[in-house]
């Protein structure tokens, strides 16, 4: 009987866990507070407000750094139609098409955007999916753009609102090549030169920017870069139910002692709570459930971080991250460069922390991220020996089962032992039945005197639940598993079955477990509860991903032919069914 309530207790708390998963994501307080500017910052060091240009055409650089309200206002007013290109010039420049094995993208000449990327193999849902998702695009209702370029002490430096010259209007990274550079040019009549250049690499979704000033203008040139990503908060990938994806901003912080921390804020709470501080080393990323844009300084230069609200005409909602760097002289007749880097694309375990210390943190696994890695680490590794998720998820569900059989068969002879005590607590409920305290008393004194614990068979339960939980997060914040497909009917372990066929096996294989303890005494109501306990988590598991149902049905299944296997050991050693029924 304890261990039919633990198993109602635990059904509780998954479904409390989840729904308290949805409370946060729409109504718990954020995380992050605004964060000052570090203490040893030098204002003369960094761009302040008016030595950016705020033009209302476009976002600016400087406004994130810490503009009045007012400026802010005047910033974002102007703006097409939904639908259209945002700007009144925007759409002017020369469009240049550049493909890469996974990019198919734009940048427009006017200040040498990236206007348009799409993810080449990387399906917009399971039911397109030979759609590219186009997670940078420079139009409504999805409107996401990077923006980057140079201000110096006078107007005179390439920004976002600067026309380039390209040699070219197409670039295609050649078969054989692992780098494709795309230069774009700038000079005026003083004798300034920059050339813009991205540079693209072969299997990576990371991407070079950089600025080559030369100045022949005869008098020193001070100049400081920017990245700024501005975009609205349209969703385009899907989610999952009972708990709303992140989308919103993270950053890797420094701290006093030298040490990073990762901190996020949703893009609802930027208004209360905007990102600003000064450091070196780090970077910003706009997230997006499963993509991510980041802009990253060289580590050992300090740059002013920023987030904000930004709002685009036409969709209200918008923000803006990125940074400001220092100010560096450039002598006459000498030359500079500068340099950051960017990724723009899934969240790839295996790639973030090699563009980036902590990059990595942006696939957030919540407080069981020290169980939820090794879990997704042993996935990932089944996945190479069998190339199919869903067998992955099958083959990790034998290895928990394996690690915790002794557990089990403890859990089992403790339910074999409560069987052989049943016909001496029903005549103990037959004769303190009126009085529960008495009752609980008397039992307790049986539970003492075979020396038995009744909460022994519930630990393996209790170790399950936070597996359970933790692969939980693994399918829904890892993109590798995003639309991963099984067999038959499941195409996506991400997503609930959509012939919920997984959620009704699940519940047989449940009825069937109970059907194998009936021998454990139980009253009427507590015999109504289990016939539609079930039932109900069917239906409560018809809504999860296809691939955590997977898992539990498996796992299920494994404890009935685990629960038959040791019961007949127990038979032989006189504690099972037989001996309970004699």
């Amino acid at each position: 009987m304890e261990n039919i309530r633990f198993a109602l207790l635990c059904a509780v708390g998954v479904i409390c866990f989840f729904l308290y998963q949805a409370w946060q994501t729409d109504y718990a307080p954020t995380q992050a507070e605004a964060t000052a500017d570090s203490a040893d910052a030098t204002a003369g060091d960094y761009r302040q407000d008016d030595d950016v240009p705020d033009l209302a055409s476009a976002p600016d650089a400087g406004d994130e750094a810490g503009t009045s309200d007012g400026d802010r206002g005047a910033a974002s007013d102007d703006a097409s139609a939904p639908g259209q290109v945002v700007g009144d010039a925007m759409a002017q420049g020369q469009r240049v098409h550049v493909v890469t094995d996974k990019f198919d993208l734009v940048i427009d000449t006017r200040g040498g955007d990236l206007r348009q990327v799409q993810l080449r193999g990387v399906p917009v849902s399971s039911d397109r999916p030979d759609t590219n998702l186009r997670l940078i695009n420079d139009s409504l209702p999805n409107f996401f753009i990077a923006q980057s370029g140079l201000v110096g002490d006078s107007a005179d430096a390439p920004d976002h609102n600067t026309t380039y010259r390209s040699e070219k209007n197409e670039y295609k990274l050649a078969d054989g090549e692992d780098t494709l550079r795309v230069p774009l040019t700038w000079t005026n009549d003083t004798g300034h030169e920059v050339t813009k250049v991205y540079t693209f690499h072969r299997d990576s979704y990371r991407i070079g920017l950089s600025h080559e000033v030369r100045n022949r203008s005869g008098e020193p040139w001070t100049l400081s870069q920017y990245v700024r990503f501005w975009r609205t908060p349209h969703e385009i990938t899907g989610d999952v139910p009972f708990a709303q994806a992140f989308f919103g901003v993270g950053w890797y912080e420094r701290k006093d002692e030298g040490s990073y921390s990762y901190r996020n804020e949703s893009h609802g709470e930027l208004a209360e709570n905007p990102v600003q501080l000064t450091q070196e080393g780090g970077w910003i990323a706009m997230i997006q459930h499963y993509f991510i844009g980041a802009a990253i300084p060289p580590p050992d230069a300090k740059a002013r971080f920023f987030a904000r609200p930004k709002d685009v005409s036409g969709a209200q909602g918008g923000f803006a991250s990125g940074f400001i760097g220092t100010k560096e002289s450039i002598a006459a007749d000498a030359s500079a460069e500068f340099e950051t880097t960017l990724f723009v694309g899934p969240k790839l375990q295996d790639q973030l922390d090699a563009v980036a210390p902590g990059l990595g943190l942006t696939v957030d696994y919540g407080w069981l991220t020290v169980l939820a890695k090794p879990i997704f680490w042993v996935l990932e590794h089944l996945h190479a020996l069998v190339g199919n998720w869903g067998v992955a998820i099958i083959l990790l569900t034998f290895l928990i089962k394996l690690c915790f059989y002794k557990l089990s068969e403890t859990q089992f002879r403790a339910m074999a032992r409560m069987r052989k005590f049943a016909p001496r607590m029903q005549q103990l409920k037959e004769q303190y039945g009126d009085d529960r305290q008495k009752l609980q008393s008397k039992m307790m004194e049986l539970y003492k005197k075979e020396g038995f614990n009744p909460l022994a068979g519930c630990w393996p339960m209790l170790v399950q639940m936070p597996v359970f939980i933790s692969l939980y997060w693994v399918l829904r914040e890892s993109v590798e598993l995003r639309h991963a497909p099984f067999m038959l009917w499941i195409q996506d372990l991400s997503a609930p079955d959509p012939y919920y066929i997984l959620p009704v096996v699940f519940g047989v294989t449940m009825f069937l477990q109970q059907r194998l303890t009936t021998n454990v005494t139980m009253d009427p109501m507590q015999q109504r509860i289990m016939q539609i306990m079930p039932v109900g988590l069917a239906v409560f598991f018809a809504f999860f991903p296809a691939g955590l149902v997977l898992y539990w049905c498996t796992n299920n299944l494994l404890s009935i032919g685990q629960q038959w296997y040791i019961y007949r050991k127990l038979d032989a050693e006189g504690l099972g069914h037989k001996a309970a029924n004699s």
